[in-house]
């Protein structure tokens, strides 16, 4: 059971010397091991800036984590890798201009055990990016690795205009800002889906064809949409999964990109037909991207952001205190949009 939270925090204008944050001190299940507490803050180390959280991003990889994988003994981890608020404070070498800035976060628990589930962060100023106007915090927070995911696995091979993709998982958090990055890139969007409702989310995002797996010939189907031409690109969440149908329905010199294979942790690859078909795969995890594809990835969802082609779905807003129920929901897969967490109601 999570203790209390406070439902105010310091508003004063100097800087705040504790978070009110969510942690755990042992891997297991959410309702078993996850507290919330203060925990000292220090002043931000140079380069650094402390960012006053207004909304948080919960992924999937928070809720793998924090069931099996343990902090090392006597360290409290703080999930989160996103989430979106202001510049409060700065650390030396960075402009004292940013204070106040609204910015969003990627990355928050690299190279650190203090992430976003809190009141407030520390973080490198190139990871608090700021936040184009008329954008929400909550959108903000479902920026990090849900979109840096889906800009990777687009554009990694370079620009995809004309070009035909298939978006696996459509619906999802990741699914939902593929499809929006890619028809804003000028792609022809063919999404797959499990459901009437994530059929209309998927379309509401913008592609132009959304296929049911489990009622329709996802294969039959692609074919007859392309002219039997095929794709050019996959944008795969279940890579075992999916494969057969990917190299059924890639051209020749197509592309697998692909973050996930849960069901199929360890799928045969088929050698040959890869081979034969000059498939390339792209295997992809935010945290290990170089420096020159994040700040690549951070341009080109600000600029989407601020044209209004991206506008991250959000399925549910909950209040921090209810982290237990949103990592079980997360861990659930839903299968819909972002869950996003709010550390403090506000007027």
């Amino acid at each position: 059971m999570i203790p209390p939270i406070p439902t105010t925090f310091p508003t004063e204008s100097k800087m705040p010397t504790v978070s009110h944050a969510a942690y755990y001190e042992t891997s297991g299940p959410a309702d078993q091991v996850l507290r919330f507490g203060p925990i000292d803050l220090p002043a931000p180390p140079p380069g650094e800036v402390l960012i006053e959280l207004r909304a948080i991003g919960i992924n999937p990889a928070d809720v793998k984590r924090r069931a099996s994988v343990p902090p090392p003994a006597g360290r409290r981890l703080v999930p989160g890798d996103d989430g979106a608020g202001v510049i409060v404070a700065v650390g030396e070498g960075v402009p004292a201009a940013r204070i106040g800035q609204r910015v969003w976060i990627y990355n928050g628990r690299v190279d650190r055990d203090f992430g976003t589930t809190a009141s407030h962060t520390l973080q490198p100023a190139e990871r608090a990016v700021p936040l184009p106007d008329g954008v929400s915090f909550e959108a903000g927070a479902c920026l990090g690795v849900p979109a840096i995911t889906a800009h990777y696995a687009l554009f990694v091979d370079g620009d995809i205009e004309g070009q035909t993709v298939l978006i696996h998982g459509g619906a999802g958090g990741v699914g939902t800002t593929a499809v929006q990055l890619a028809v804003w890139a000028g792609a022809r969007v063919i999404a797959t889906v499990s459901g009437p409702e994530k059929a209309a989310v998927a379309a509401a995002c913008g592609a132009h064809h959304v296929l049911n797996y489990r009622t329709e010939d996802v294969v039959a189907r692609v074919r007859e949409i392309t002219g039997g031409q095929g794709v050019d690109r996959a944008v795969d969440v279940a890579f075992g999964v999916n494969l057969e149908t990917n190299l059924d329905v890639l051209k020749d010199n197509g592309i697998i990109a692909t973050y996930s294979s849960d069901a199929q942790p360890e799928p045969k690859i088929p050698f040959w037909r890869l081979l034969r078909k000059n498939i390339r795969v792209h295997y992809l995890i935010v945290y290990t991207l170089t420096r020159p594809t994040l700040r690549v990835a951070v341009r080109d969802i600000t600029s989407a952001l601020g044209a209004g082609a991206l506008k991250p779905v959000i399925t549910r807003t909950m209040p921090l205190a209810e982290l237990v129920q949103a990592h079980e929901l997360v861990g659930r897969f839903a299968g819909i949009g972002n869950v996003v967490l709010l550390p403090e109601q506000r007027p």
